[in-house]
């Protein structure tokens, strides 16, 4: 996978450099009177990756919506470099695959295309320039020979790098990344990996939303345990003790004891989070 560099172009929203990347003060979401989120607050650094853990029904994809700034929350705010994520282009938001209509016929190169939306400009057409850089964005990814074909012809793990080449031809500093890994192979999971490894030099937050409690173990220095309400955010290994696991998963959660520690085991589908 080439190592291509990217540079990035002014922002059209100047971020505030002493502000958190992200940041979510008593932020709650309630639909039809039931609470979908509930007093969370917590903040992140420039290139982190944190990973957003919870059964399904537990908000993490009402919690990216607010932070893209497509839903409205009912009380609190969400501050992205300081100001409202509303006023920002910096913000991708990548959904659930099962979202999206396959279908559409566009080609891998319109999708990454659609990224530089916010930088052309919606009455201007995409230059050679913009061209160019989506070229380069699909070298990140690894799909150079991919631009041309048509999104319904990919699989899974080349749907999630088309998306990403997308977030990276949007110039995204901060990636939402809606259960990315689910249905995929072992090797594809790497390849996201991978990618995402060399997000981090280049100062991307990333958060990624997943089921997975060994994955978010193994490859997140931080996560978040969320059911409704924010249960604990930090170190895996402060954050998934058994009282925070049972307050979060309740009797969908088998805790069995072994010589290496504390097996968790989870009936919780990969399905969709609301």
């Amino acid at each position: 996978m080439a190592n291509t560099k990217i540079p990035f172009i002014r922002r059209p929203v100047a971020h505030r450099e002493e502000a958190p990347i992200l940041e979510a003060s008593h932020l709650s979401v309630r639909y039809n009177g039931r609470a979908a989120l509930e007093d969370v607050s917590f903040r992140l650094v420039g290139g982190e990756r944190i990973a957003v853990v919870g059964p399904n029904g537990a908000g993490k994809s009402t919690l990216f919506k607010v932070i893209a700034g497509v839903l409205n929350p009912s009380t609190g705010e969400v501050s992205v470099a300081g100001h409202f994520p509303g006023s920002h282009i910096c913000i991708a938001y990548l959904p659930q695959r099962s979202q999206v209509d396959w279908t559409f016929p566009v080609t891998v190169a319109d999708v990454v295309m659609m990224g530089r939306t916010g930088r052309v400009g919606l009455l201007r057409r995409p230059g050679r320039a913009d061209w160019e850089y989506v070229r380069q964005c699909l070298a990140v990814v690894g799909m150079s020979n991919l631009a041309d074909q048509q999104i319904a012809e990919l699989s899974g793990g080349q749907q999630q790098r088309m998306f990403i080449a997308r977030a990276l031809a949007q110039e995204a500093e901060l990636m939402l990344m809606d259960e990315p890994l689910a249905g995929l192979d072992i090797p594809a999971q790497e390849d996201i990996f991978r990618i995402l490894d060399e997000l981090q030099p280049r100062g991307v937050t990333v958060m990624v939303a997943t089921h997975d409690l060994n994955l978010a173990s193994e490859q997140f220095d931080r996560v978040m345990l969320l059911n409704n309400r924010l249960l604990g955010i930090g170190h895996p290994d402060d954050v998934f003790t058994p009282e925070r696991l049972l307050q979060a998963y309740g009797s969908h959660l088998r805790l069995v004891q072994t010589d290496d520690g504390v097996m968790v085991l989870s009936d919780t589908c990969c399905g969709g989070d609301e």
